[in-house]
């Protein structure tokens, strides 16, 4: 079980990641157990000193109890002090951002992977889909040469 925002090692340049716990109810915890949480559209933002998770979409658990189950509200995420502070001061400087990579179990404990990302401009993208490509070609020739 792991969800991944696949979308952001290509929007993005990852600088630094840091791996966070998750404050959730329980029938998100069931929820994302089973899979169903789309991380794309989601961000992290810092404040008062604390780590949220914005607008990540976790899909009501249809077998609760409980009728009010707010898909995406902000989830606290928890790190230590330092790491919260040193996020927060780069964060801050132009053009990075803090975003989600996966949602992932680690021992039981349901954990966020985050990084500090700085966006990639347009031909920045169309340079890594054509270095994919070149890999991609490269490999294929190898296998055939090979095999």
């Amino acid at each position: 079980m792991a969800i991944e925002n696949r979308r952001a090692r290509f929007e993005y340049d990852l600088l630094e990641t840091f791996t966070a716990g998750m404050v959730l109810e329980g029938w998100e915890v069931k929820s994302l157990r089973a899979g169903s949480a789309n991380l794309r559209s989601a961000w992290v933002t810092v404040r008062d000193g604390e780590v949220w998770l914005e607008n990540c979409s976790i899909s009501p658990w249809k077998f609760s109890a409980q009728t009010a189950q707010d898909e995406r509200r902000s989830r606290k995420l928890l790190l230590h002090a330092r790491e919260i502070s040193r996020l927060s001061q780069k964060a801050n400087n132009s053009g990075h951002t803090i975003i989600p990579l996966k949602i992932f179990d680690q021992k039981g404990h349901l954990k966020c992977s985050i990084a500090l990302a700085r966006g990639r401009k347009k031909y920045e993208k169309r340079q890594v889909l054509k270095e994919r490509s070149e890999k991609k070609v490269a490999r294929k020739a190898l296998k055939d040469f090979n095999g």
